[in-house]
């Protein structure tokens, strides 16, 4: 299976609907832990839902941290982060104790209520900025993708340290980073495999990037 996209099996997020997304736009793909199976691929997916200590302490616990740190700093595998896979790419948390990956210099932060009417956590349909590098969202200002928006629901959001490294911001109440890039490492903060024809055109952006 090598050369496939690999979905991280951590324990932690929506495995089975990535896998299905990735399907329908007609990529191979598996979820494995399998340190050979990572190592072989020629993308990786790192999902994650839930609190940013319970992913971290999962990845770590399953021996993991190793595996992915050769595989996408010295092999330099391309490699997307959704939702916590993409806040975990962060040095820390303000959810938790737990250190991040670090691979992109950052802290997750809390939204904080700056209206009545603001709901916590932010869940539902909103658009994406793209500020920087199209790669991701290419073809989305098209007429076939009218109004394109992806579907959130997070609690906490990635303070980038790094201007350069926002690929993307959304507006809920404030502007938040909601897409990262640094050289072969991405991170959006929506689910894209909840995202319908929008997600899918992303994943397939991701998919021809890397190299198709």
């Amino acid at each position: 299976m090598s050369g496939d996209t690999v979905i991280i099996d951590y324990g932690v997020g929506n495995l089975g609907s990535i896998q299905n997304m990735l399907q329908r736009v007609g990529v191979r793909s598996l979820v494995s832990s399998n340190s050979e199976e990572i190592h072989g691929a020629q993308r990786l997916i790192f999902p994650g839902v839930g609190a940013f200590d319970h992913g971290i302490k999962n990845l770590r616990a399953r021996g993991l941290e190793p595996v992915l740190k050769e595989a996408v700093l010295s092999k330099r595998i391309p490699i997307l982060g959704i939702c916590v896979g993409m806040q975990l790419l962060a040095n820390g948390s303000d959810e938790g104790a737990e250190a991040g990956l670090g691979w992109i210099p950052g802290r997750v932060v809390k939204f904080s209520k700056v209206d009545p009417n603001m709901k916590i956590p932010h869940m539902g349909w909103n658009r994406v900025e793209p500020k920087s590098d199209l790669c991701l969202f290419r073809g989305l200002d098209s007429p076939e993708f009218e109004d394109p928006r992806f579907y959130f629901v997070h609690s906490y959001y990635f303070r980038c340290e790094r201007p350069n490294d926002i690929l993307g911001t959304t507006e809920y109440y404030v502007p938040f980073v909601s897409a990262i890039r640094h050289e072969n490492i991405w991170g959006v903060q929506f689910h894209p495999e909840k995202s319908h024809k929008f997600g899918m055109k992303l994943f397939r952006n991701f998919i021809e990037v890397t190299g198709a």
